[in-house]
């Protein structure tokens, strides 16, 4: 069997990182983590108004390169609250309103977090003919307080944001599961590309841009930002992509995609074809197991923000097979962990200083 990459100190790291709350918005404090991590690996780092944070290796070549992860999970916003002291919530990124009943959650207020459940009416109370599903207009948090101002009184006001508090353990030995790991993985899998290339002693002939957007969640904002400021010649991104083999989703639709069977290489418009051949390519010469997914039109990550940025950037996606995304119970395959690690990190040595990927050469 071959040595895992992963060693102690990569998954202390990842659990610090993923049991800490990054809502959309408010991912400084991970971020803080993440760039501690990643100090031994790096030249510098840049960070930017909003939050986003890049650590640099060789900053002043004039070829840059971007690995790109997005460092913001899902929550609620606090949107009303009763004269009976109930909070009614809105989204802040996709979250989803079906999971919410009987969860507890963590209100974040400046006086600390504040804990509340997610109360749904028990089973013999509800009209079995016609039940209703939790919906974002009928799910609601108790905090135990009697009336509004009691919340108040607890610090609590509209705009607190609201996160679930589920923390990082492993599954059957080798399935990660937590919640958030869309996409905190990918922030933990580009620090890991940092790490081997400098314990490995790896010189790069460009500039690499290890990024860590913000915002992704409501809508690429942190990476249209960022790709602003770095102005890269290329971008390789990772995010999370669906495991299409547990029940209820329909293949035909979503393709296929399973968890233990390698990283997803993404063919879509936005992805530069040439860069995603040199992935293939490096792939099938390191034996690196992937699977393919063709995606209409957009990617929905922030492959597309850096592709379209400034005049064009080459920019390919390569994603994380994930099962019960935007559920507290997001689940991964340590194997696929390394090879997307391996992937990324073999595909940077093949990349030439100046390469423009054209077409037309």
């Amino acid at each position: 069997m071959a040595k895992s990459i992963l060693n102690k100190k990569s998954l202390t790291f990842l659990e610090n990182y993923l049991n800490n709350a990054s809502p959309t918005g408010y991912e400084w404090d991970g971020q803080k983590i993440w760039m501690e991590y990643l100090k031994p690996y790096v030249d510098e780092f840049i960070t930017d108004t909003y939050g986003t944070a890049v650590a640099v290796i060789n900053p002043k070549a004039k070829y840059k390169v971007v690995i790109e992860g997005h460092a913001d999970e899902i929550s609620w916003y606090v949107n009303y609250i009763s004269d009976n002291g109930l909070l009614y919530v809105i989204r802040n990124g996709g979250s989803d309103h079906q999971i919410a009943p009987s969860k507890i959650v963590n209100i974040h207020t400046k006086d600390g977090i504040k804990k509340g459940v997610f109360g749904w009416p028990a089973i013999h109370t509800r009209n079995k003919s016609k039940e209703e599903a939790p919906k974002p207009n009928n799910i609601f948090i108790d905090v135990g307080a009697k009336d509004k101002e009691e919340v108040e009184k607890m610090g609590i006001h509209v705009g607190c944001v609201i996160t679930y508090p589920d923390t990082f353990h492993i599954l059957n030995e080798d399935k990660f599961v937590c919640r958030a790991l869309d996409n905190r993985m990918g922030g933990f899998m580009i620090a890991e590309v940092a790490r081997l290339l400098k314990e490995k002693k790896k010189k790069l002939p460009f500039g690499l841009y290890i990024t860590n957007s913000v915002q992704e969640e409501i809508g690429l904002r942190g990476a249209q930002m960022i790709a602003e400021r770095i102005q890269p010649n290329v971008a390789i991104v990772t995010d999370v992509t669906h495991d299409t083999t547990t029940p209820m989703i329909e293949q035909k639709k979503q393709g296929h995609a399973k968890i233990g069977d390698g990283p997803v290489i993404a063919y879509a418009p936005a992805v530069q074809q040439k860069l995603r051949d040199l992935i293939t390519e490096t792939a099938e010469k390191k034996d690196i197991p992937f699977q393919r997914a063709a995606l209409s039109r957009a990617t929905g990550t922030d492959t597309d923000a850096f592709a379209y940025s400034g005049s064009g950037v080459a920019s390919a996606l390569i994603s994380l097979p994930l099962r019960y995304m935007h559920t507290t119970v997001e689940m991964v395959h340590r194997d696929d962990v390394e090879n997307v690690i391996k992937l990324i990190y073999e595909t940077l040595l093949s990349i030439k200083d100046g390469e423009t990927f054209s077409y037309f050469d």
